[in-house]
């Protein structure tokens, strides 16, 4: 039986760390995730935890400590927002490379410039082809079980690969919903113990790590990596459904909302799934059938069975919150868009780039994109697919 509970995804998240009592932790503090390494700094200094608390002076320190620790044979974990993960970026790579099972919690963030503190996903979007699987949150619920679940997906024998979860800054980062806990002995009984075959403080097993790696062999290590990266999508899905065993909660690489009977839908990630909802259930009173494709696995990416998801669909939208600035859509929609035509389906596709900077994104604005899907459904195609959601032009107040 859960513990209800009342706690901000920040809070859900340390909490997770606590219950799951790594060896290591390394951090910085950068809003809007400075709560989580603040929260559990207080576990280790009041002793709920034996883990090694490093408090170092940079982002990329941090991801340093963490890839030495678990290069080592500890479990490590860390947290981060936004220009806290660019400063990582080059240890980001080196961790993946590595194929050491970090686990991240990150809270997605506009990367500067200009500066900005508020929510977009502009972050995790410049990281996600370094090699880290990546899991998006939609709720405070969903941050804590992600974290729950991290360990075993990270450290599973096919896979060692660094893994982030993501939520969204303020939005859920900061914001209390109600939750539910599981018991702390519960939480150790699931993730387990970490016992990796090869680190560096094996006295049977001299190793190196991290040499150089020319051209004889650098192809095939990244061979590997993505090999991992493909064996991931099925681990992630063992791994729910020993966690929907345990908790009734159920996750899959994505949550399908009124969309198998659905001609119109959206596609996007994190909090915007929640207004998204709302939506579709207005509309549904109003007799269209809309649906909702929310991504929980970004990365490895679920192309099959999002193809298949929404092949059946007279139009899709695909919701980004990051701009690739590259004139061509955003990095979920151009995934989608190869999902789609590898998989022969021929749905019209339009892109929305939205909420840049924290703006806020209205149900009304989510309803105006139904209600281009419903032109676009009518016309059979797309004459600009393109776009931004909520973008003030001029003249506008």
């Amino acid at each position: 039986m859960g513990i209800r509970e009342r706690l901000s995804g920040n809070e859900a998240a340390a909490t997770a760390m606590k219950q799951i009592n790594p060896d290591v932790v390394a951090a910085f503090p950068i809003t809007p995730s400075t709560e989580i390494p603040q929260y559990f700094s207080t576990f280790v200094d009041n002793g709920v935890v034996d883990t090694e608390f490093i408090a170092v002076e940079g982002e990329h320190s941090a991801m340093s400590a963490c890839i030495g620790a678990e290069a080592a044979g500890a479990r490590a974990m860390t947290a981060t927002s936004a220009n806290g993960l660019s400063f990582m970026w080059e240890m980001i790579y080196i961790a993946s490379s590595l194929r050491l099972p970090i686990v991240m919690s990150l809270v997605n963030r506009a990367v500067s410039g200009p500066l900005n503190i508020h929510c977009d996903h502009s972050d995790a979007m410049g990281v996600r082809d370094s090699g880290w699987i990546m899991l998006f949150s939609e709720t405070n619920q969903e941050a804590y079980d992600n974290l729950l679940m991290a360990h075993r997906i990270a450290e599973n024998k096919n896979v060692m690969l660094p893994l982030m979860v993501c939520q969204d800054g303020f939005i859920t980062s900061h914001a209390i919903e109600n939750i539910i806990l599981e018991k702390d002995d519960e939480v150790k009984k699931f993730v387990g113990t970490y016992n990796p075959e090869h680190y560096l403080l094996n006295p049977d097993e001299p190793i190196a790590v991290g040499p150089l790696d020319l051209q004889g062999f650098l192809f095939e290590h990244k061979a590997q990596q993505n090999e991992a990266m493909k064996a991931a999508k099925q681990v992630i899905l063992d791994v729910a459904a020993d966690f929907e065993k345990w908790t009734g909660r159920k996750y899959g690489l994505f949550e399908k909302y009124k969309l198998d009977d659905a001609e119109i839908a959206i596609v996007c990630m994190n909090s915007t799934a929640g207004t998204t909802k709302f939506v579709v259930d207005q509309l549904r009173e109003k007799g269209i059938k809309a649906g909702l494709l929310k991504i929980r696995v970004f990365r490895p990416f679920p192309t099959e069975e999002i193809a298949q998801a929404l092949s059946h669909l007279k139009a899709v939208a695909v919701l980004d919150k990051a701009d690739s600035l590259n004139a061509a859509g955003g990095a979920l929609y151009e995934d989608v868009a190869s999902a789609m035509y590898q998989s022969g389906a021929q749905v019209p596709l339009v892109n929305y780039v939205y909420g840049i900077g924290g703006r806020d994104t209205r149900a009304d604005e989510i309803e105006s994109v139904y209600n281009d899907l419903l032109d676009i459904k009518y016309a059979g195609k797309v004459d600009d697919p393109y776009r931004y959601l909520g973008l003030r032009r001029e003249g506008d107040k």
